[in-house]
């Protein structure tokens, strides 16, 4: 089978509607559009939402709160999530995005005190909790803040 070969299956593709090519093609005349109004006309559309000059969803609705476009985003990991690493293991940022326990770091990492660490580990990244620092240094491990 060569390239020149190939055709799409019977079926699959449909000939265009030529639209406004004379009464014998039944999309003559008026080409589908009806007879005047609004969507007859040449540019013809109306906007999404528009409501025919009612008060459109969008407006009637009450509008709170805003977007912080200046916040930073610190992700997440609890302590005991940290158990997945070996023993004397240096875990930072790019560690946890390996293992997979975060996606993608955006401004640092935070480690939370929620669970129970087993292991001595070197815990690099941003931020800590006072209990997440503590449950390190508790099975003598550090937690340094770079």
């Amino acid at each position: 089978m060569k390239l020149h070969d190939l055709t799409s299956v019977p079926g699959s593709t449909k000939e265009p509607k030529r639209i406004g090519r004379g009464a014998g093609s039944g999309q003559g005349k008026t080409a589908g559009k009806g007879h005047k109004g609004q969507k007859a006309r040449s540019g013809g559309s109306i906007r999404p939402g528009f409501e025919g000059g009612q008060m459109p969803l969008q407006r009637r609705l009450p509008k709170r709160g805003f977007t912080n476009i200046f916040a930073s985003s610190v992700k997440t990991v609890n302590v005991g999530t940290l158990n997945k690493f070996e023993d004397g293991a240096t875990v930072d940022t790019q560690a946890l995005i390996d293992a997979g326990i975060v996606k993608v770091c955006c401004d640092g990492v935070k480690i939370l005190g929620n669970g129970k660490l087993e292991k001595k580990l070197n815990v690099k990244v941003s931020a800590f909790s006072e209990s997440a620092r503590q449950k390190i240094e508790a099975a003598g491990g550090k937690a340094e803040v770079i």
